[in-house]
Parts: structure tokens; C-alpha cells; sequence
């Protein structure tokens, strides 16, 4: 059992509730109104103290910056966002610290092996490159049993050998976090670099590989290996003389503007070494929509550009590319831009051809200190601010973070809260947590919706880009919001800004006002009495109440969108268009209800209205089944409701200045609601 483990004790009472020595409403006495932010620093202090007990034996060197001292906060809220989505019932206190541990152990321990070979621990500590974002490890392999394609292995060149009575070459593979080794049949288009004396496949170099199948030992094999792929790139480290005398050799002798389409017509090959610009998105080729093709613009030491397209399955070569990377082209197939059917300035196209050999130097990502502003020293303990600090200013602290050439740092592993005052210009991953204040679609025939958020230091307004269309379900006013794989960066006119893609790699907006687990965790809330909702600065509380004044109770059916949850409008000229996403949802609207209910505890009474399933809830009954209804049922069905008892979440809709979307009326929202048996 780890140490983090050992540490959720269970009482006596048999129930599940953690006996810690440290208590979570620690956190509210150094000034955490918010119970789930409350809770979110609780675990956060537990993990870290975990990774502290453990740290030399399980530190990986590999990790640079924040990402090898603990848990960042982002990770914390979002693991336990996760788990209160999959337990819609509920989550204890230990339910959700053991899910952390073990997530945590999993990424971060698991697999240290006791005997790792010597060249991968030589390599190991100079590793400083990041993680390509598809890899997967060689234990997680054996643990799924299964590889997907698109999955990248950044391995390490074990041992080079022979299957006995046969030519088949034999790699073995080992990578910086697994205690396990694989093998990997070779595929033949590499046979000549596997030269015991010259070659460059030995014992110890570094090589990327995608597009893998996996051979499972009980189909006969007698172990677990990879079956041959023809997408493998070679990584050099021009810090090395033997890779530099390479690079210089063999690939600096051509350059883009030496590329002469006569010499290729007879024949002539050509090595090329260019930086990658950018790598482009996916685009499907042809009437019949089934050819892939994706471009990646190359840049030569002249500044000469030119794309190198990959077509069909080569495009899971990209998921082996980095942008800023030097790539060395060995033999690539030349054609022009008409055969290839591109729109380019350049007359001339690299494609991967069944000759082509490709080597990487990789982008390695020089990290920023940055000082934890004094934001920061109001919301954490000062141990763990310690543990960051660089400087003898208790006050301020720094964390070294990734940087890319254009001075964009990345935020993804920030160990501390990001707060709106704190953000700045070329921020990237950011993870926020605040309340919605705004929102309303572009006037535009992209999917863009523009969202203001606000949190206890100021609001920022963010640009949410959808593939498609909305797909957040029900957001509203007053709601409180996490939102991860946020960008920052100036407008035209100086003002900062906030651009959120739905499909970039860790983007996530999660509504916590309408978490059901939010509601029936008692661990990550505290219940409110309805005469202190308006002294209290939150705008979520949860509330244990009673329906009031049945006469005063408002039902109305109405038709909704399924995505979004608003109501919908005929327009005259009979089109069914939703007010919220400003497009003709004629074939996505459900029945809903529209609820305006009295509700009431020993303290006072508040006039609230809900829709949705919050409102079926509340009515015990579904729109469809209350449609149905005769009339005179329809207005008596409210009677039944009289004192019956709930556990609700209540949003302030216009503390912020603002009306609800669902009535210019009505001050606070039911976002949830659980009937107490």
C-alpha cells in the first residue's frame, strides 16, 4: 500500500467517510468560500504530500519544470470532475482521494522499473524533450493488451538481433517510463541500417514510431510483439559528433532551391534538412471523400519553403512531428503541385515515397521561470509554495515552465490556481475556474460563441470554437464554469483575450451547476439557509427546502433544443430557430418544461424558476407524460407537490448585473434538484 493510501482511514462507525488528520475545512480558515475549491486544495496538499514522502525513489528526471513536483491544479480539479461524472450519485471524500492516488500512482510511479538497462538511464538524464501528444507507454501496452494506430511509442533501441533460422531482423524496445521491454519486427525498408559496424539502428539510439499492430503471445508468437511498420523516424541529437558529422554529411549538401525537376527525371535523389513550420489539419481528398492528405510546411536554412504532403495512412506520420522540429528527408519522392492537386506558390511538392528515410532532431522546449503572483499566496499553504520556491521571498514563488520559440509559455502542469488578473499575453493551456457573467453566438456562419468569465480578481471574455456546433449542453448565467486548453493572447485593439478550440488536445469546459454529484457529495458543498443566499458571495449554494405556495406555482410545457437546452421559437415564416444558437433546430427539439416554483425553509422563502430535467425532478414527472394529461389534471398536478421536501442548487442569476436567460424576472435559477426520501 503506498503512503497515500495509508493515509484514508476509515471510522469505526462503518461508514466511509475518511478520518484524516488534516481536514479540508482547513483550507475555508485561510479564506476559501467555494467548498469544491475548498476541497480541489485539500486533496492537493494530501497528493503533493505523497509526492514529497516518495520523491527521490519516484522523481523522473524525464519531467522537467512543475510536472515532476506534484500533481498541477488543473490536473486535480479535472481527475475529480471525472469521477463526479461517472458517479452521478455521488462521491465520499475517500472515494475521491483514492481515485487521485491511484490515477496519479499510475501516471506518474507505476512502471519504475528496479533494473532499468543502462543505455535508457543514460539517456534518461538528459532527456528534456515533451511527451508527443498520442504516446503511450510499453506497460500500458502489455496492461490493455492493445495498440491503437495512431498511437506514438518514443522508445529506445534495446538490442539488435536475428530470429534464429531466419533473416528477420529484431528490435528490442524499452521507453523512459516502463519497466517492461517489447519487441518489434523490423520492417524491411530499414534492413540497411541495421549494420552491426555502420549502422545507424544500434543499441541505445532513440526512435519514434506510430502506425504499430500489436501480435499478442497467445496467437502462437510465445510473447507479445509488434508486427512491422513502415513509420519510424529516427531521432539525432546534433549535440553528438557522430549525429552531427551525419546531419552535415549527408543532408546540407542539398537545399530546396537546388531541387531541379530535369535531375529528378533522371533519377538524381536528394537529402533535404528543413524546420518544420507548422503541421497542417486533416483534409479528405476526392469525390468519394476517403483520401486523407495533411501538410506539413518546411522551412530550409536559406528560408526556402516547400510542403511535404503525406497521403491515405501516412498522415499518422504527423503524430510523430513537433512543430520547430529539424527534419532530414532522405530520398522523398519530388512531384510538382499540379500532379499533387495543391494550391501553392512553389512549383515543387515532397511526398513520403516507398524509399524515403526520415530523421528528427526534436524541438526541445526551453522553460520560463515565472513568479507565482501574490494572488497565489492568499489561496495556498505556504509548505507548498516552499517547495516551488526558488527565491528567499516567502512572499513570491517561481515555477519553471515550457517555452516555445516564440515565447509562448505552456501552462498545462501550473501547480497553483490561475486567477484572470494573473493572465497575460502568449499564455497557453490555461485551466479556469470562474462564473459566467455573458454569453451569446457570433454573428458569424462559424460556430463561435463568445462566453465572459468572471472569478474573485476580475473577467475575461473567451472565444469558444466549435467543430460543428454547440455541445456543452445547458450553460447559463451565474453558472460556475472549469474550462481547460485555454489560450491568451492581445486583440487588435490591446485588450487580452481568451480562444478555446472544442478539439484541441485537453480542451474540456465543464458545468459544475448542473454536476447531480456536486449536489449529492456532501464533501464538496455545504448547505446554505435561504436567508444567507444574498449576504454570501458564491453564486452556487445548495439549499435543503420544502415547495411553498402552490397557488403562486407556475408549469408551462414548452418545446427545447436537445443540445443546448433553451427554448425554441417559430419564426413567421414557420422556421423552429433557437434564440441561443441562433440556427433552425427543427429536428433537434424535445418537449421541456418551463418551472416557476415558490420554495421555502425555516429561514425564508425564494421565488426560483428551472427547466429541463431539473424541472421533471422537482415535478416528479416527464413533459411528455404531463402533456399528455387533460387539462384539468395539468393545473391540479402542482397540489400534489405541497411540502414536499428537496435538496436543491440555487444560482444567482443577477449577481452579476444580469437577468436569467430563462425569465428577465426571475433572480435565482434551480440548476439541480434532488428529492429527499
Amino acid at each position: 500500500m503506498s503512503h497515500f493510501a495509508k493515509r484514508i482511514c476509515f471510522n469505526d462507525s462503518g461508514g466511509d467517510s475518511p478520518m484524516e488528520i488534516d481536514d479540508p475545512s482547513r483550507v475555508d480558515e485561510q479564506g476559501e468560500e467555494d467548498p469544491f475549491l475548498a476541497f480541489v486544495e485539500y486533496a492537493r496538499s494530501v497528493v503533493f504530500s505523497e509526492d514529497e514522502v516518495e520523491g527521490e525513489e519516484g522523481h523522473d528526471p524525464s519531467t522537467n519544470g512543475a510536472e515532476g513536483r506534484g500533481p498541477g491544479w488543473a490536473w486535480i480539479v479535472s481527475r475529480i470532475l471525472k469521477t463526479c461524472i461517472a458517479y452521478s450519485s455521488g462521491v465520499t471524500s475517500a472515494i475521491l482521494l483514492s481515485d487521485l492516488a491511484k490515477a496519479w500512482h499510475e501516471q506518474h510511479r507505476a512502471g519504475t522499473p528496479k533494473k532499468r538497462p543502462e543505455c535508457i538511464n543514460q539517456l534518461r538524464r538528459k532527456h528534456r524533450r515533451t511527451k508527443l501528444p498520442n504516446t503511450v507507454t510499453i506497460d500500458s501496452i502489455y496492461e490493455k493488451n492493445f495498440v491503437s494506430l495512431s498511437s506514438v511509442l518514443e522508445v529506445v533501441i534495446v538490442d539488435v538481433y536475428v530470429l534464429p533460422g531466419t533473416n528477420i531482423y529484431m528490435l528490442s524496445l524499452g521507453d523512459f517510463w516502463s519497466s517492461n521491454t517489447i519487441d518489434l519486427y523490423l520492417h524491411r525498408r530499414y534492413y540497411d541500417l541495421v549494420d552491426p559496424q555502420n549502422g545507424i539502428l544500434r543499441k541505445g539510439r532513440e526512435v519514434l514510431l506510430t502506425g504499430c499492430y500489436l501480435r499478442n503471445a497467445r496467437e502462437g508468437s510465445g510473447c507479445t510483439r509488434l508486427l512491422p511498420t513502415e513509420y519510424l523516424v529516427i531521432l539525432l541529437d546534433d549535440d553528438q559528433d557522430d549525429d552531427a558529422i551525419l546531419i552535415g554529411a549527408q543532408f546540407c549538401s542539398d537545399s530546396f532551391s537546388s531541387i531541379s525537376l530535369d535531375e529528378v527525371d533522371k533519377g538524381v535523389s536528394f537529402s533535404l534538412y528543413a524546420r518544420i513550420e507548422s503541421i497542417g489539419s486533416l483534409e479528405i481528398q476526392g469525390t468519394c471523400g476517403r483520401l486523407q492528405r495533411k501538410d506539413i510546411a518546411l522551412v530550409d536554412n536559406d528560408g526556402v519553403k516547400l510542403k511535404f504532403l503525406l497521403w491515405g495512412e501516412q498522415v499518422l506520420l504527423s503524430n510523430l512531428f513537433s512543430v520547430g522540429s529539424m527534419l532530414a528527408l532522405d530520398r522523398p519522392y519530388i512531384s510538382t503541385s499540379a500532379e499533387c492537386a495543391v494550391e501553392a506558390r512553389d512549383e515543387l511538392c515532397l511526398e513520403y515515397g516507398s524509399a524515403t528515410l526520415l530523421y528528427l532532431v526534436p524541438f526541445i522546449q526551453h522553460e520560463e521561470k515565472i513568479c507565482v503572483p501574490l494572488t497565489q499566496n492568499r489561496c495556498q499553504g505556504s509548505r507548498m509554495l516552499s517547495a516551488f520556491s526558488v527565491t528567499q521571498d516567502s512572499r513570491v514563488s517561481q515555477v519553471a515552465l515550457p517555452c516555445d520559440s516564440q515565447g509562448t509559455i505552456d501552462f498545462s502542469n501550473y501547480p497553483f490556481r490561475p486567477y484572470i488578473i494573473d493572465l497575460h499575453d502568449k499564455m497557453t493551456s490555461i485551466s479556469l475556474y470562474g462564473v459566467v457573467t455573458e454569453i451569446f453566438r457570433e454573428k458569424t456562419t462559424e460556430a463561435i460563441f463568445s462566453l465572459q468569465v468572471k472569478d474573485t480578481t476580475g473577467a475575461i471574455w473567451a472565444k469558444l470554437h466549435f467543430s460543428k456546433s454547440w455541445s456543452l449542453g445547458r450553460l447559463g448565467l451565474g453558472h460556475t464554469v472549469f474550462i481547460t486548453g485555454l489560450s491568451c493572447y492581445l486583440t487588435k485593439r490591446n485588450c487580452l483575450e481568451l480562444s478555446w478550440f472544442e478539439n484541441d488536445v485537453g480542451a474540456s469546459l465543464t458545468n459544475l451547476s448542473i454536476l447531480p454529484a456536486v449536489l449529492n457529495s456532501s464533501c464538496l458543498h455545504k448547505l446554505s439557509c435561504l436567508s444567507d443566499l444574498t449576504s454570501q458571495e458564491s453564486s452556487m449554494h445548495i439549499c435543503q427546502v420544502r415547495v411553498d405556495q402552490i397557488d403562486h406555482c407556475h408549469v408551462n410545457s414548452r418545446l427545447s433544443h436537445a443540445l443546448c437546452g433553451n427554448f425554441v421559437m417559430e419564426t413567421r415564416s414557420r422556421i423552429v430557430e433557437c434564440s441561443f444558437c441562433q440556427c433552425n433546430c427543427d429536428a433537434e427539439v424535445v418537449r421541456s418544461f418551463h418551472l416557476k416554483i415558490t420554495l421555502a425553509d425555516e429561514s425564508a422563502k425564494v421565488f426560483a424558476s428551472c427547466s429541463g430535467q431539473t424541472a421533471a425532478e422537482l415535478l416528479q414527472i416527464s413533459p411528455d407524460e404531463f402533456y399528455e394529461l387533460p387539462e384539468e389534471e395539468q393545473i391540479m398536478y402542482p397540489s400534489s407537490l405541497e411540502n414536499e421536501r428537496f435538496v436543491v442548487m440555487l444560482i444567482d442569476c443577477k449577481r452579476q448585473g444580469h437577468a436569467s436567460t430563462a425569465d428577465t424576472a426571475d433572480i435565482w435559477e434551480i440548476t439541480c434538484a434532488l428529492r429527499c426520501e
